[in-house]
């Protein structure tokens, strides 16, 4: 006779760039596996690759490909993933700077929310009949910038990551036709506004986002916003 077969509930959350419907169960010891193993390893690049693995598994909803979600998609679905599988509540501790002592502030998961401060045109207009097509960095992203050590490298790739289409009257280019450098080179061309038009739409990209707060014992309302998984679940 074999071992019993367990059954794992199952639940749903609205992918934030999307807004697709996904069913998925909660992580099991295998996947725990992968993300501890990936953590000890203390890469950054293998730790969102692992991240992505244990999403891809748990995830039930057909047609679901993890590679087309955005940075703010991983990170919103492995929080809640993690409230599902483990716990929602989690305690982070947190040193404050002025009387220099330690506090723990509670999260719930169950609360966390992307948020979008201000709206942004995806389509950037060149000329009359020339311009740019825009949508949020894929997570393939996180390998075009892993070994890039300058703040205007690592902007160039995420700006070129968001391009989607470019379009010169009726004919349209996909940038993926194209290498890295010829696409660099065409940034370069661009003018100011066009430039300063992409930057807008990527300081406007959704980002998951969440206020604690605690009081220190000078009296004083301490607030925290957590913005990265880093913030989430290695805060200290």
């Amino acid at each position: 006779m074999g071992l019993p077969i367990l059954k794992h509930p199952t639940f749903s959350l609205v992918l934030p760039s999307s807004q697709q419907t996904v069913v998925f169960r909660p992580f099991l010891v295998k996947e725990e596996k992968i993300l501890l193993i990936a953590q000890a390893g203390g890469d950054q690049a293998d730790i969102v690759r692992a991240i992505q693995q244990v999403i891809s598994n748990c995830v039930v909803t057909e047609g679901v490909d993890v590679e087309n979600f955005t940075t703010f998609d991983l990170e919103y679905f492995f929080i809640k993933l993690r409230s599902k599988s483990v716990q929602n509540v989690i305690e982070l501790q947190y040193k404050d700077n002025e009387d220099q002592k330690i506090y723990t502030v509670e999260v719930d998961l169950d609360q966390v929310e992307v948020v979008k401060d201000k709206e942004a045109n995806s389509k950037v207009v060149i000329t009359s009949s020339s311009g740019l097509n825009l949508r949020y960095p894929r997570l393939s992203i996180m390998d075009d910038v892993k070994d890039l050590d300058n703040a205007v490298d690592f902007n160039f790739a995420i700006m070129q990551a968001c391009i989607e289409t470019i379009y010169d009257g009726d004919t349209v280019y996909n940038p993926s036709d194209f290498s890295a450098d010829e696409l660099k080179e065409y940034i370069d061309s661009l003018d100011v506004k066009t430039y300063q038009n992409i930057q807008l739409f990527i300081e406007a990209m959704p980002r998951v986002e969440h206020v604690v707060q605690y009081t220190n014992s000078n009296g004083k309302e301490v607030k925290i916003t957590l913005k990265t998984l880093t913030d989430f679940f290695t805060l200290g």
